[in-house]
């Protein structure tokens, strides 16, 4: 196919078969297009809609978003996982707020100076937001390419990756940028699929060398395998004669940055020091059983120690930013879903 037959036809079967009443399509702004695509890295549609509308209901503008607290930022992010996307969401809305005047740029060398957004990002934004010629390669955009062309190897890998944005500059259009965009978005999602890909519904199926092969599974490239580390830890979950929860705030980089945690020790005996540190008189406590949470990179192996104090302790260590949390008057604190699960046994 040359690239204005390939572009009429997926713009063809977006007018039948692609999503247009998707939240973030109705009304369709600079602000809602970044805030969508930040959201849909690594996540997918069905999973971002609620956390995109409550958003949006909470934080209607940039500039609101801006003056909102980190604390609230990641309270509306619980759950949604990848948290630097959460941080990097509010400095780049105090960025566009305080530094340019509520506009966001409308290229790609711009938009990439942002903290958060990245080529594809950029791309989605100029395409959809502003309709202006730009490439886009997320997901399920490489899934498409890379069977279309039969693009071997893992696209991770540097001359993969570059293969495929010279695909995707190639076959992009100058006009119905944001239709061509969300269609090939959509291609991935709805028919070229990671598992059974419905090859005969597909504008560009008898085109594709992928499907012409029978090897679709193939591509693209699957990810060298990787032994992931384990580490353990042993968090304390203390709660008080009114039903509070003693949470703390991890630092703002790394692990779970600027989330409020359960205090951690290193084994059981060290439970008493920990209580006695705090002021605080350790009554009953029990052991949960281990749980597992994986991140990209490592797997998290956990116990929880239950400890109920015996004494309602009213005061709590600013300087290491912690509080009693009520899970029935729950405070807006951005917590990682393992301990939002815990605090709520």
């Amino acid at each position: 196919m040359e690239p204005q037959d390939f572009q009429q036809a997926i713009l063809r079967w977006f007018k039948k078969q692609g999503r247009t009443d998707l939240p973030w399509q109705n009304p369709i702004t600079p602000y809602r297009v970044w805030v969508s695509e930040i959201m849909l890295q690594q996540t997918q549609v069905a999973t971002v809609i609620p956390y995109f509308e409550r958003f949006m209901t909470s934080f209607p503008s940039v500039e609101i978003l801006a003056e909102a607290s980190m604390d609230d930022v990641l309270h509306h992010w619980t759950g949604l996982g990848y948290y630097a996307r959460a941080r990097n969401l509010h400095k780049t809305a105090q960025q566009v707020a305080f530094n340019l005047n509520g506009v966001f740029p409308d290229n790609i060398e711009q938009l990439i100076e942002l903290p958060g957004i990245g080529r594809s990002t950029a791309g989605a934004i100029r395409s959809i937001a502003f309709k202006k010629p730009a490439a886009i390669l997320d997901g399920n955009v490489k899934r498409v390419l890379a069977r279309y062309a039969a693009i071997e190897g893992w696209p991770g890998q540097t001359k993969v990756h570059k293969e495929l944005w010279d695909l995707a500059e190639q076959l992009s259009p100058n006009q119905r940028t944001a239709e061509y965009a969300q269609a090939m978005m959509d291609l991935g999602a709805l028919l070229c699929k990671k598992t059974s890909p419905n090859c005969t519904q597909c504008p560009i199926g008898t085109d594709c060398k992928a499907h012409k092969q029978g090897n679709q599974s193939n591509y693209p490239g699957k990810k060298p395998k990787k032994t992931l580390q384990v580490k353990t830890c042993l968090f304390v979950l203390l709660r008080n004669q009114n039903g509070e929860i003693l949470l703390q705030q991890n630092p703002p980089t790394g692990l779970w940055g600027g989330l409020w945690v359960l205090p951690q020790v290193e084994k059981q005996e060290d439970l008493h020091s920990l209580c006695t540190q705090m002021g605080l008189n350790l009554g009953e406590w029990q052991l949960l059983d281990w749980q597992r949470h994986t991140f990209s990179h490592f797997h998290l192996d956990y116990q929880t120690v239950v400890a109920d104090i015996e004494e309602i302790a009213k005061a709590v260590n600013e300087m290491q930013k912690q509080v009693w949390y009520n899970p029935k008057n729950p405070l807006s604190l951005g917590m990682p879903a393992p301990i939002k699960a815990l605090i709520n046994i």
